[in-house]
């Protein structure tokens, strides 16, 4: 017995696995950085996090057509269906492929008939959360937005900031994510995840937060737990990622048994899970073999979830009338 799931943060470009990803790069006339499926794996063993994105970068920009983009949301639909997840809420970064030439609607056009497919083939319900990167500058970041506004009726319901954190504080990006507010979309950026409380802090006060994207350094804040667990604020937590890019030394040595020991709801995702080596099953199984229970980490996903009400309170349905103790194997810990 599968047990529900609910995945509110994953990359599509990190979805992609190395023999797809060589696919669609040569069918794009696009030159990766190996040439094998053997040469992209080993490319995603990450020294640090700043190796992680340059290789993201060099990896991602392959895709470039709007069936590519369609092609990755259906695929990792089924993917994720396969883990029991039933809502998904999907990151993808498109201002990168527009400096490169990429059409916006190319982009937001096949993202959104992805997941229109996918709801369609696989049952699952997607949205999408574009990313501004850090580094972009402000007024591509803007049209992004506008961009992610023309298309809140095709499943876009917020925006993300991402990419290098220390370099970048939240707040040099007040002015995008006050437009976005104004245009009725979330606020969901990455924060504590490299760099410490301020981060968070910034995330919060300056754009908004609604969701807060990994925030597992604000363990090293009290003030900062508290005022999370006062304002109800679900972290995206994704435990093998942070193994995986150093942002944790072990598993053992994860924040998430503090994070959730002082009032802060945290769901659990891949984050990029081809390159990262993970899966969605393995994510909840050691965020379990941390002390979490997995009806508790599906019920942060509900009131973390940015979709409409109906499809919250179908959420919640699942949820309650799944046997969850009978669904209870015993933990994994191995990454």
């Amino acid at each position: 017995m599968i047990a529900p799931k609910i995945e509110l943060h994953v990359h599509l470009e990190g979805t992609v696995g190395p023999a797809t990803l060589l696919a669609i790069a040569r069918r794009n006339e696009y030159r990766l950085p190996a040439d094998t499926v053997e040469g992209l794996a080993a490319l995603y063993r990450f020294r640090d996090f700043a190796h992680f994105i340059e290789v993201w970068i060099l990896t991602t920009n392959a895709l470039r057509r709007a069936g590519d983009f369609r092609q990755v949301a259906v695929e990792y639909a089924a993917e994720a269906r396969s883990h029991g997840a039933v809502y998904v809420e999907a990151i993808f970064s498109p201002a990168e492929r527009v400096q490169r030439g990429v059409a916006w609607e190319e982009i937001f056009g096949g993202y959104c008939d992805g997941i229109q497919e996918a709801r369609e083939l696989h049952g699952v319900e997607m949205r999408l959360t574009p990313d501004i990167y850090r580094g972009c500058p402000l007024e591509l970041a803007e049209e992004l937005v506008r961009q992610a506004a023309a298309h809140r009726e095709r499943g876009v319901v917020g925006i993300g900031l991402g990419g290098l954190e220390r370099e970048h504080p939240p707040e040099d990006y007040v002015r995008p994510f006050a437009l976005a507010r104004s245009e009725g979309l979330a606020s969901v950026p990455h924060a504590g995840e490299v760099a410490g409380p301020a981060s968070v802090w910034g995330a919060l006060d300056a754009l908004g937060a609604d969701r807060v994207r990994h925030g597992i350094r604000s363990i090293e804040d009290g003030a900062l737990l508290r005022e999370l667990a006062a304002r109800g604020t679900v972290l995206d937590v994704c435990p093998i990622s942070n193994l995986r890019t150093g942002a944790v030394a072990s598993l053992a040595e994860h924040p998430l048994p503090g994070l959730v020991a002082a009032g802060v709801r945290c769901s659990i995702s891949t984050d990029d899970p081809a390159m990262f080596d993970t899966d969605l099953t393995r994510e909840y199984e050691a965020a379990r073999a941390l002390g979490l229970e997995p009806r508790l980490v599906f019920e942060a996903g509900v009131e973390g979830a940015l979709c409409d009400e109906p499809t919250r309170a179908r959420m919640r349905a699942i949820g309650e009338s799944f046997d969850w103790e009978a669904a209870a194997p015993a933990a994994r810990t191995e990454a």
